[in-house]
């Protein structure tokens, strides 16, 4: 019976780490996600005088507002690569404990599975031997 406890709190613990890894994941996601919409979305900069200027976004831009600021360069520093390149930079360990924690945890409760089964075979096929 002590095993059975064992076997359940190993497949807890499996779940808990296979649930981490998922919202590590998740979290990887959404910085995709805002990576995405700084770099592909047009926006508006808010100026002392109440009326915004318009900004091409990072990449769909043939040089315009975005890459080139022309007189003032305000666009162009708004939305700097570097900025970018961080939330994607930001990303990529986030994603990879996760794709670790989430793999682990799975691993650890098909492998727990296997063994019950493998051992619900073995005790039937226990009494079938003791009888012949």
């Amino acid at each position: 019976m002590r095993s059975l406890q064992y076997d359940m709190a190993f497949r807890a613990r499996a779940k808990r780490t296979q649930t981490w890894g998922f919202a590590l994941l998740s979290v990887a996601a959404l910085l995709w996600v805002w990576f995405g919409v700084l770099l592909l979305l047009p926006y508006t900069l808010d100026s002392k005088y109440g009326e915004g200027r318009e900004c091409e976004s990072r990449l769909l831009t043939e040089w315009g507002t975005a890459n080139e600021g022309g007189e003032d360069a305000t666009c162009e520093s708004e939305r700097d690569w570097p900025e970018l390149l961080g939330v994607l930079g930001l990303s990529v360990p986030v994603a990879v404990v996760g794709t670790a924690l989430y793999t682990s945890g799975s691993v650890g409760n098909r492998l727990s599975e296997h063994a019950a089964e493998v051992a619900r075979l073995m005790d039937a096929e226990r009494p079938a031997k003791d009888n012949a």
